[in-house]
């Protein structure tokens, strides 16, 4: 199982970045999905999670700019990012809860994306 993210880069302050994230493998199924980040000499945190029913929960930092999204049939989850600032320069990883098809459930990494956001 695997997920693999796309979308990072460099962006102007005020501007928008989407990061999209799929997930491949063995999967029967997949419950959570999210976006995780970490800045420079920071710990790993939360920006937005999406349940399989769709339920949401969003970082402060995130809540009005951000918005996370996901297809459960497509195995993808995306996050829309506005109005970026400098301090959410970070890798973004994604992250999924994974039941495989051997029915082993697994939380799953990708290896990040780098955005950055400066002038």
């Amino acid at each position: 199982v695997q997920l693999a993210e796309s979308g990072g880069g460099l962006v102007l302050p005020g501007g928008s970045l989407r990061l999209s994230c799929v997930a491949s493998g063995s999967i029967f199924s997949i419950n959570a999905m999210g976006w995780y980040r970490q800045g420079p000499g920071t710990q790993r945190e939360l920006v937005a999670r999406i349940t399989s029913g769709g339920s949401i929960d969003y970082a402060d930092f995130a809540k009005g700019r951000f918005t996370i999204s996901r297809d459960n049939a497509k195995n993808t989850v995306a996050l829309q990012m506005n109005s970026l600032k400098p301090e959410d320069t970070a890798v973004y990883f994604c992250r999924a809860t994974i039941t495989t098809t051997g029915r082993a459930t697994l939380g799953t990494w990708g290896q990040g994306t780098q955005v950055t956001v400066s002038s």
